[in-house]
């Protein structure tokens, strides 16, 4: 089966990794900001993403939230989501990525980092696969191996995991169990 429409040093590159770092507010959010009347930031999440992060857990692929921002919003989802590697606040990036590469025993090139912003850019430098979601800035999207068709908050994440198991020939073991008719 073709593996289109991605291109082959894409799938070169996501054939090898096993750690998926993703930032939060423009990739896993639009990157809007929502504040209640008590000053609290609210945030939407795509179920799909989620979805999308479950399933690449399952195909044996570590995930990682690392967010410039604090938010008890984005800490309950990863919780929800089993991500128990969440950074918050961060405002080195790389740095994160040296303490996780360090803690998983990995090498830059089995880690993919999905961004939107200019500070997502060193991270971008280091790993195997930098991918930027539909509406990354100009910079993030030149810099990028791959980009999304869907932007942040609205699906971009599920076609990330999508392509990392379909390179690594996990896809049709994890969706069979939805595709098997019912036994009557």
């Amino acid at each position: 089966m073709p593996l289109l429409p991605y291109p082959e040093e894409v799938l070169g590159r996501a054939r090898g990794i096993r750690l998926l770092i993703l930032d939060v507010d423009g990739v896993l959010t639009d990157g809007r900001l929502y504040f209640d009347a008590k000053g609290e930031t609210l945030k939407v999440f795509h179920v799909r993403d989620g979805h999308g992060i479950k399933m690449a857990q399952r195909g044996g692929i570590e995930v990682a939230l690392v967010s410039g921002r604090r938010s008890d919003a984005a800490f309950h989802r990863a919780r929800e989501l089993g991500v128990t590697r969440f950074y918050e606040g961060v405002r080195d990036k790389a740095a994160i990525l040296e303490e996780l590469l360090a803690a998983l025993n990995l090498t830059p090139p089995q880690v993919a980092a999905v961004g939107d912003e200019l500070v997502d850019l060193p991270l971008f430098h280091r790993v195997g696969l930098g991918v930027a979601v539909a509406d990354a800035v100009p910079e993030v999207r030149a810099a990028a191996h791959w980009v999304t068709t869907l932007p942040g908050g609205q699906g971009a994440v599920r076609e990330v995991c999508d392509l990392l198991l379909k390179a690594q020939g996990r896809w049709e073991e994890l969706v069979r169990p939805w595709q098997e008719p019912a036994a009557d």
